[in-house]
């Protein structure tokens, strides 16, 4: 009988399942052929202390050091940039992320193709850093299989069932004492076949294209350039330049891709604010981030059966927040005193969303 079965290998599941195998025997089960097929393989991987709603930063803060200690982060940074037209959204943004305001011209000194003529106002934040998403998940995956658990893939979940215990049929059944939903788009569908009242999740697909560096200039260290009001992103990779149109589009659980209309719109964005135009996008993709109603995360077991263990809606927050959520969701799992603050537990528990 297993301890602790997690259905979804993307960052949410992998992280739970590292902190619970040192409590139990635990097996994780990925649909696809890889872990971390779907979102978490399509992350910006971007750690900002500031970004998302106060639940989130809470946990942001308590994933800070974990991130740092264990050399998953690099530095990187973050430049708000502000057309001349987008003085309030600008000051909006500024105050919400914690950004310090520059000079435009010591803006243009670290991104050279930053247009003067339609760039008003330029901020930065030295407290971004690029994540090393890959290891994470590959790490957090060999904690399992050291503490005796198993990561499955190819476990396409078909039906899940109670008596006593869960029951989970996939490519063969599984038996367990406690289920974790941690399948990333499709939890509120393995909520169903559980019997287990679904949170509201929203996918919403978010587009990115790769593009050659602009000019040819080397990207190393550039900043994350954050549109201001969020309407678009760019960030070097492997000296590329990603470049999304931060959109949300709400969807259905599926294999994203991107939509092309939506995609030129946002590279047209990020063009009106630069002197190199996009001449080519080498590739592009999609993938979805998820959402309950008031935008935080849902953690820990159902208030309708204990057994049932949420680790969901981590939106575009789920590898910068992955080490202190993965952590309170082994805290209530266990019925050890969570290491957050009460307040903040109460925020991300699954009880907030039935009242």
């Amino acid at each position: 009988m297993i301890d602790f079965l997690i259905i979804g290998g993307g960052i949410a599941g992998l992280s739970a399942g590292a902190r619970l195998s040192a409590h139990g025997n635990v097996t994780v089960l990925e649909a696809e052929d890889a872990l971390g097929y779907h979102t978490s393989g399509r992350s910006a991987a971007l750690f900002e202390r500031g970004y998302g709603p106060p639940s989130v930063v809470t946990l942001n803060e308590a994933s800070a050091s974990f991130l740092d200690t264990n050399g998953y982060l690099s530095p990187r940074g973050l430049m708000l940039v502000g057309g001349k037209d987008q003085h309030d959204v600008f000051q909006k943004d500024m105050a919400e992320l914690g950004v310090q305001q520059i000079s435009l011209a010591d803006a243009q000194s670290r991104v050279p193709i930053l247009n003067l003529e339609t760039v008003g106002y330029t901020a930065i934040s030295y407290s971004a850093f690029d994540i090393d998403t890959d290891r994470m998940l590959q790490d957090f995956a060999r904690t399992i299989r050291r503490n005796g658990g198993s990561v499955l893939t190819r476990q396409q979940v078909n039906a899940v069932s109670k008596a006593g215990h869960w029951i989970i049929e996939a490519s063969q059944t599984f038996e367990a004492h406690n289920l974790v939903n941690a399948a990333g788009a499709w939890v509120d569908e393995v909520a169903q076949m559980a019997g287990i009242t679904p949170v509201g999740l929203t996918p919403c697909r978010r587009s990115i294209a790769r593009i050659p560096a602009p000019g040819g200039l080397d990207l190393r260290d550039w900043p994350l350039m954050l549109g201001a009001g969020e309407s678009w992103y760019a960030k070097p990779d492997a000296g590329k330049l990603l470049v999304s149109p931060c959109e949300a589009d709400p969807t259905t659980p599926h294999d994203a891709y991107a939509d092309d209309m939506v995609l030129a719109e946002g590279l047209a964005r990020y063009e009106a604010m630069v002197t190199e135009p996009v001449t080519r996008v080498e590739t592009n993709w999609a993938g979805l981030r998820s959402f309950v109603a008031d935008g935080t995360l849902v953690l820990g077991p159902d208030p309708a059966d204990p057994s049932f263990i949420w680790s969901a809606a981590q939106g575009g927050y789920g590898f910068q927040t992955a080490p202190a959520a993965s952590q309170l969701v082994t805290d209530l799992a266990t019925g050890a005193t969570p290491q957050l603050d009460a307040a903040s537990v109460e925020r991300l528990k699954p009880d907030r969303l039935r009242q």
